[in-house]
């Protein structure tokens, strides 16, 4: 539905009791916004199922974990580490989608170090969690807003089905809370079902969002966002786009145009390009990423979906591949189920050992 009085005259401001015409920062009244205080409480009631991030990841992890312990018990039961144990070893890491390298490495390390000795399910479990960990630990690094780069764009990728519009509206309350104003923009624009499902996101993070009707010229959308941020000093803009992988060619076409709309803008934005990849695909993943880097420049991932697989080998996979930055993690459906990645406790939940209190 076209709206008078936008940008361009088709950007429609989705929030409650507005119309389109009503100018961005009076919608917001970011003056009357800067304190988080109610706001953490009403994303406490949201997802508000008062278990921890370390219990909540060990849970998501379950299905990873559960099947590596089970391939692990069944190989070092009352058994020395010989050369077919070690072949059973990489197996095991191939299937939790561990990669080729990896597993190979990690085998080639056992060898080297217990080879011809006995050695328990849980020593093996010890030994993962500890030289899985510093091939993650590098690339931890939390999203975080430059305070020199405002507004603060963040270009959100990745395939549809991938989780991307749900992480965008997590991270959007996430920095509401951090009392930062926060602007989404529906850059999917042959999706009416994407649009509709970022405006209920906003909704719920009480951010508004900008859109253009199905099919505009999502570059022209970006542009005319980036410059009305600027007016009104967002601090946060968080940009979906599309993810029509199928048609490869021209979605990294518009991607690409994309980036370069937005640096006649500014510059140096995006900011971040941030690739949310789904866990429950596999390999597939390291595809993604290749794919994505070269049309868009990917700065750092988002693993979603982690509690839906027995796959979670991998986020080490990537790690090991790209090296890119790994932001946070999506364990569930709650509007707080996306934390900072943290490299140890990762580790040692996805092999099965506690992590420590």
């Amino acid at each position: 539905m076209k709206q008078e009085g936008c940008l361009r005259d088709t950007i429609i401001i989705n929030f409650p009791k507005f119309s389109c015409a009503t100018p961005l920062a009076s919608v917001i009244g970011f003056s009357q916004l800067r304190s988080a205080s109610a706001r953490s409480q009403k994303f406490q009631k949201l997802s508000g199922d008062g278990m921890s991030w370390l219990t909540k990841l060990k849970q998501g992890l379950q299905k990873s974990s559960s099947k590596l312990s089970e391939g692990l018990v069944g190989i070092f039961t009352k058994r020395k580490l010989d050369d077919a144990a070690l072949e059973e070893l990489e197996d095991t890491l191939l299937l939790a989608d561990f990669g080729s390298a990896t597993a190979a490495n990690l085998t080639k390390e056992l060898a080297r170090v217990r080879f011809g000795k006995e050695v328990s399910p849980e020593e093996v479990k010890e030994f993962l969690a500890e030289h899985i960990t510093p091939i993650l630990e590098p690339l931890v690094l939390p999203l975080n807003i430059n305070k020199a780069k405002q507004p603060h764009v963040i270009l959100m990728i990745g395939v549809n089905g991938s989780g991307k519009t749900t992480t965008i509206g997590k991270l959007a309350a996430q920095f509401k809370e951090q009392g930062k104003s926060v602007l989404l923009v529906a850059g999917d624009t042959f999706r009416a079902a994407a649009v509709e499902q970022l405006k209920i996101w906003g909704t719920r993070a009480n951010v508004p969002v900008l859109a253009r009707e199905t099919g505009s010229d999502a570059a022209a959308l970006v542009f005319d966002a980036l410059e009305q941020a600027k007016r009104d000093n967002i601090d946060v803009v968080l940009m979906d786009t599309a993810g029509r992988l199928q048609n490869k060619d021209n979605l990294m076409a518009e991607l690409s145009k994309i980036r370069r709309v937005l640096q006649k803008a500014d510059a140096t934005a995006p900011h971040d390009v941030v690739l949310v990849l789904d866990a429950t695909t596999g390999q597939a993943a390291i595809n993604q990423v290749e794919v994505f880097g070269k049309a868009a420049g990917v700065t750092g991932l988002i693993v979603t979906k982690l509690d839906g697989t027995a796959r979670g080998g991998i986020v080490v996979a990537l790690a090991q591949k790209f090296g890119l930055p790994i932001h946070a993690l999506g364990v569930g459906e709650q509007i707080d189920d996306l934390k900072p990645f943290l490299a140890a406790d990762f580790a040692r939940h996805l092999v099965g050992v506690a992590a420590d209190a």
